[in-house]
């Protein structure tokens, strides 16, 4: 059911096309928002991107793993949280390169402080989950373990590192502050304003997504990697989308970058911490990570070229996520069995 609504699928249709307006409207706010509070207080562009903006735009995958965490279905929302992550440094940017009249422009800080950042990330999360079934195993087949609080911190305080950099280099940076025609509170409450309307109409989205799953038959596995990853990546989208238009291709690449940060190194500790413990499928966590980490690396790849993300690399990001589409609807029917979990 969505709320009071007619579980039909026509309605789920019709909620998911108004919620997508929706969320338009509330990253509109937010980006809007994040723009004028990032110039009052002197912050860079890649910092504006990489921790404003991708922190809130973040929220509907924070919801989502904090939501399945106390549910019981932890491995869900890892799940969908990683399919966010792949869909993040893939579709995203290829969208937003795709969506301007020139190239995305990137810069050696996204290049080489984001992305590789980004790909420690990635590796610590591994490594957490690693010692999860080293010291608390709980099956072999699959590869079982518990992730208690004490694990939950090393991704926590490798986030509390990143935030560390990114004040040195808005000290660095020297921005003078924009002071002039800012109203502060009217700006963040119309922040808090996008904020909300993003996580209420996302959840209803994500609701929409998922029972029309059930209706047609989409295993749940391939339905949360691919469609409810890509639903709430939806305000992601939309914010690198609306920043790469207005050539601003730091502040679009940022936010993909630094949203993926946050969801690993913190969406998925802050679900152990609030909940005390949980079970971490490694047999599949760990495949999908891998995949990530590919992907990560070639869009580092692709964004060294030139600095910037042309229209074939583009493309060619899309293609490298349709086959990571593909992989997972074989791995949902059984064709192959690397993810023995699903």
């Amino acid at each position: 059911m969505t709320g009071a609504l007619p579980d039909a699928p026509v309605v789920n249709v019709l909620v998911i096309v108004a919620a997508t307006g929706f969320i338009w409207l509330g990253s509109g706010w937010l980006e809007e928002a994040a723009e004028a509070l990032s110039g009052y207080y002197g912050l860079p562009a890649v910092v504006q991107g990489s921790v404003v903006v991708a922190v809130g735009s973040s929220f509907p995958e924070l919801v989502s793993v904090l939501v399945t965490a106390l549910t019981g279905v932890f491995d869900m929302g890892v799940g969908a949280l990683v399919g966010s992550a792949i869909f993040n440094v893939l579709v995203i940017p290829a969208a937003s390169g795709l969506s301007g009249d020139s190239d995305l422009e990137a810069n050696r800080a996204i290049v080489y402080k984001e992305a590789q950042f980004y790909m420690l990330a990635v590796s610590a999360l591994v490594v957490t989950f690693a010692l999860a079934v080293i010291y608390f195993p709980v099956s072999t087949d699959p590869i079982v373990g518990t992730m208690p609080r004490s694990l939950a911190v090393i991704p926590l305080g490798l986030y509390g590192l990143y935030l560390f950099i990114q004040y040195q280099d808005v000290d660095d940076a020297g921005i003078e502050r924009v002071r002039d025609g800012v109203d502060v509170p009217r700006e963040w409450g119309k922040l808090a304003a996008g904020l909300g309307l993003i996580v209420i109409t996302v959840e209803r989205l994500v609701a929409s997504v998922e029972s029309l799953g059930a209706t047609f038959g989409i295993p749940e596995f391939l339905a949360g990697v691919t469609v409810v990853a890509a639903a709430t990546s939806l305000p992601d989208a939309l914010v690198s989308v609306r920043t790469a238009r207005e050539n601003r291709g730091t502040t679009s690449l940022g936010n993909v970058l630094g949203s993926n940060t946050f969801d690993l190194l913190v969406a998925i500790p802050l679900g152990v911490l609030i909940v005390g413990e949980v079970a971490v499928n490694f047999s599949t966590a760990v495949p999908m990570l891998g995949v990530l980490t590919v992907a990560t690396v070639l869009l580092f790849v692709t964004l060294r070229t030139s600095l910037a993300l042309d229209e074939h690399e583009s493309y060619a990001l899309l293609a490298a996520y349709g086959l990571f589409v593909a992989w997972v609807v074989a791995e949902s029917v059984g064709a192959t069995s690397v993810l023995r979990g699903v």
